[in-house]
Formats: structure tokens, sequence, C-alpha cells
């Protein structure tokens, strides 16, 4: 057991013990951190070895922080800005002008994982989030078409609950996950589609 989460088979603990909180400490994070876990996110597999990640870092406290905050929508605006930093990610979605890369936000997740996995080795934590301004984020980073915004995290310590909301303190705790029979199926599909409860 691990966060009163556990796997239907042995797992590494890491996959357990990984989470993504809202309350951060007012503990900074150094540049040198948030390059690690992004350096962590390069080794990331990606198709064709085409690496299509680009990211956007800002470091609580500086104006690049301020920048990335103001593009997320004002619920996460308002419990991301104690993080100790924010990191846009973007994917390619064409090289050369022309050439197609039809897994561009696959291997940004890909990215995304390792970058979230190496957070939780340092004693960090990595909360995604696709609650931004899509719309704005484009003009404010000044993106080239080939680049879409697939989504921002919140990199930081964690904090003590009290520091959120009451209704976000309710929520605060590790998610649990389906059943892996309700997401795996040997040849063909069977049974029906439904969200988590």
């Amino acid at each position: 057991m691990s966060n009163a989460r556990t796997s239907e088979y042995p797992i590494d603990k890491q996959f357990l013990d990984r989470w993504s909180p809202r309350a951060f400490s007012d503990r900074p994070v150094t540049e040198q951190q948030v390059l690690t876990v992004l350096e962590a996110a390069r080794w990331a597999p990606s198709a064709s070895n085409l690496q299509p990640w680009r990211f956007f870092y800002g470091v609580r406290g500086e104006p690049e922080f301020d920048t990335l905050l103001s593009l997320l929508v004002p619920f996460n605006e308002g419990w991301a800005k104690n993080a100790g930093a924010l990191i846009f990610i973007t994917s390619v979605t064409s090289f050369d002008g022309s050439r197609q890369n039809i897994t561009h936000s696959f291997d940004a997740g890909s990215a995304f994982m390792s970058l979230a996995l190496q957070a939780h080795a340092m004693g960090l934590i990595a909360h995604g989030m696709a609650g931004i301004e899509f719309e704005k984020v484009p003009v404010v980073l000044k993106l080239p078409e080939n680049l879409k915004v697939e989504a921002a995290v919140a990199i930081g310590y964690q904090g003590d609950v009290s520091t959120l909301s009451e209704s976000l303190q309710k929520r605060e705790v590790p998610s649990q996950r389906q059943p892996l029979a309700e997401m795996v199926f040997k040849g063909h599909f069977t049974g029906e589609i439904k969200a988590p409860s």
C-alpha cells in the first residue's frame, strides 16, 4: 500500500507514490532543479526520435513566472501562484514546413511523465493542468504556427493543505484509478466506455 493506493499487479512504488497535489509550500525551487526535471523530459521516447516537445518555464519571483501564471485559468491561478515554478509544454506538429508529426501530443505526454517522475524522485511535486488560456498562450509566448499548446505544469514542494480553499482541501488526496479490466482489452473492444467515478 502506498498513499492508500493499491495496484492489481506488482508495480514499482513510484507509480503509486506519485500524485498531483495542489498545496505548495513557499520553499523556493531553483532554476537548476527545473532544468533537471526538463533534462529527464528530454530523454523521453519519441516517434522517429523527433523529440517534438518544447518547454517554457518560469521560476517564482521572476517575471517569466508571472507571465506564465497569467496564462492559467483563474481557478488554477488561485493555487498555482504558490508553486516554485511553472512549465508550459508545447509540441511540434510539423517539421520543415510540411512533414506532419502525427504523434506530437503522444510524445509530449511521454515527456511530461518523465519530468513528473523525476520531480517525484527529487522530493518535488508536479501538477499537470489543461486549465490554461489556450488562445492567449501562442500570442504571449510568441509561438510559431507549428507549436501546439499541450498543458502547463506547476512544480514545487508540497505544502500544508490549509493553504487551499475549503473545497480544494477535500480534494487534496491521491486519486484512485478504474479497474484494469475497464481499460484493457484482449484482441477487441468489449463493454462500454465510462468516465471514472
